[in-house]
């Protein structure tokens, strides 16, 4: 996989927006690249920084554990990234400037993982790669087609540490993804519930 170790080089170099001023390590992403899922969220937090990994945090817990009920794992069917490779001051959402900079690191991922299907978690990574005017709330739980793939929006897990009352609408997302992973790519994928 040269063309990633050269991606991974590139971006571990960037200096092109302000957020690598204050960045401890760059979060390239994770996972296995020959994934047929890919998550998508924001941008690392605190605990990715330190780490230079994506979703270590809580946020990060709880999607494993959705993963894993799914029959999912990073090192084998998922890689998981985000909209901008270093950590906004303060966890804020990447300011557009900053998303725009980075999509194109983002895209060549998704081009070289070559995914069937998209998770995005959450309005950042909607508006930063789909549509800057899609609403979460309007769209999540339902396929998009993009760029020749399928594309499921939900909720980010931190939303759902903060708002309980989402998993459920979560829940019957990634049952969605499940549903379609076994139509696209493995008919007897197996998964704790559904």
């Amino acid at each position: 996989m040269a063309e990633i170790d050269d991606l991974r080089n590139e971006i571990f170099q960037c200096k092109k927006c302000i957020l690598h001023v204050q960045r401890t390590n760059v979060v390239f992403g994770e996972g296995n690249f020959n994934s047929k899922i890919m998550c998508i969220g924001e941008g690392p937090g605190h605990d990715e920084d330190l780490q230079g990994r994506p979703f270590v945090g809580r946020s990060g817990q709880l999607l494993d554990k959705i993963l894993n009920v799914c029959g999912f794992s990073r090192n084998e069917n998922v890689f998981i990234g985000n909209i901008v490779k270093c950590r906004p001051p303060e966890n804020r959402a990447p300011l557009p400037a900053e998303r725009e900079t980075c999509i194109p690191y983002l895209l060549k991922q998704i081009e070289l993982i070559n995914p069937a299907i998209l998770i995005l978690l959450g309005a950042t990574a909607l508006n930063g790669l789909i549509d800057p005017n899609l609403k979460i709330t309007k769209v999540r739980g339902s396929w998009i087609k993009w760029n020749n793939r399928l594309v499921m929006p939900t909720f980010h897990p931190a939303a759902l540490l903060r708002n309980p009352n989402l998993k459920k609408d979560s829940w019957e997302d990634f049952k969605k993804v499940v549903q379609k992973y076994r139509e696209l790519v493995d008919p007897n994928h197996k998964s704790e519930y559904c």
